[in-house]
């Protein structure tokens, strides 16, 4: 197995190979070494009821996600007005959820948020902020719903990546990019593309999902949140850098810095995924008590604008029409 431990300070982990059964992570937080189907973690290829579907949501995701695109969605769902909702009205929403792009498992989202922040909060008891981090990391989620505009999940979930310069090999499922209109564009498929190199990635357009758009949830809302739980949320997704090391030319020293605590939640995000559920009405008054000294109100735009819109991009796209990416 391998075993996860935290220095002194409490921010640096240590990797140990040490067998085969199951992964420790400090503090007692036990997983097994294979996910609720039986495959190890993050394997887009094992053959599952699930493969399958995640592969197809990936086509649709590599060849809609544009610079053009990004900017357009955060554009609109950057102004957050019109519909109000608490932190824990949009986690109860999640029920109705499931993400397609999972390969590891199936479970409405607010299952996944709980195990998460609950695992979290067994080995760093003492680090509320990162609890709470982890309640509110996939809240983005709601985009999918249709009270929130019912967006498609390729415009909600999955692995995020920058736009506006190259795509990187690592990026999951990389060759259906070869249809993305950036992949041709001498303006966007370079090493730097449109950035220069240590701009922080603060300054670089991700692609457009749950991630990016609940980063800029807290930042309206001014959280209290450190500078590493809003690096957490807009990152959290972005395995191409912090699990194959790519873009970091992009990266600025305070990026780096947060680097460290991203790993660390990664651990958690990743391997607390499992079948067991979280008893929610025990947990819940600890999650309360945190929501109510860091108000956050999820907000958007009048949901019926949003649905508007998400057809008017549709209309748009019909040159690349959907039954046509998934045959």
């Amino acid at each position: 197995m391998v075993v996860m431990g935290e220095n002194k300070t409490g921010i640096e982990v240590e990797e140990k190979s040490s067998g085969n059964e199951e992964l420790v992570l400090d503090g007692g937080f036990v997983v097994p070494d294979a996910n609720a189907f039986g495959h190890n973690f993050r394997d887009y290829d094992a053959e599952s009821e699930r493969q399958a579907g995640v592969e197809t949501f990936y086509k649709i995701n590599h060849i809609n996600q544009t610079y053009d695109f990004v900017k357009r969605m955060r554009e609109e769902y950057g102004k957050l007005d019109k519909v109000e909702m608490s932190i824990w009205e949009c986690c109860e929403l999640l029920n109705d959820v499931i993400d397609e792009s999972d390969p590891d498992l199936d479970e409405p989202q607010i299952e996944h948020l709980l195990q998460t922040a609950e695992a979290i909060r067994q080995d760093y008891p003492n680090e509320d902020w990162l609890h709470l981090t982890a309640l509110i990391h996939d809240l983005g989620k709601v985009l999918h719903h249709p009270k929130f505009g019912e967006l498609p999940q390729w415009a909600v979930v999955g692995d995020t990546f920058p736009v506006g310069c190259a795509f990187d090999e690592s990026i999951v499922h990389h060759k259906y990019f070869k249809e993305n209109p950036d992949h041709n564009n001498p303006a966007y498929n370079t090493k730097f593309g449109v950035y220069k190199e240590g701009c922080g990635l603060d300054n670089v357009l991700m692609s457009w999902g749950h991630d990016d758009y609940m980063y800029l949830v807290a930042k309206e809302n001014k959280s209290t949140l450190p500078s590493a739980g809003l690096f957490v949320i807009r990152y959290h997704s972005f395995y191409a850098l912090h699990r194959a090391g790519a873009y970091k030319y992009l990266m600025n020293k305070e990026d780096e810095e947060n680097m460290k605590w991203l790993k660390i939640f990664n651990k958690y995000d990743l391997y607390s995924k499992s079948k067991v559920r979280i008893d929610v009405e025990k947990v819940k008054p600890y999650y309360f008590s945190l929501i109510h000294k860091n108000p956050i109100t999820i907000r958007l735009r009048n949901a019926l604008l949003a649905i508007v819109a998400h057809r008017m991009y549709l209309l748009a796209a019909i040159v690349r029409p959907v039954s046509a990416l998934i045959s």
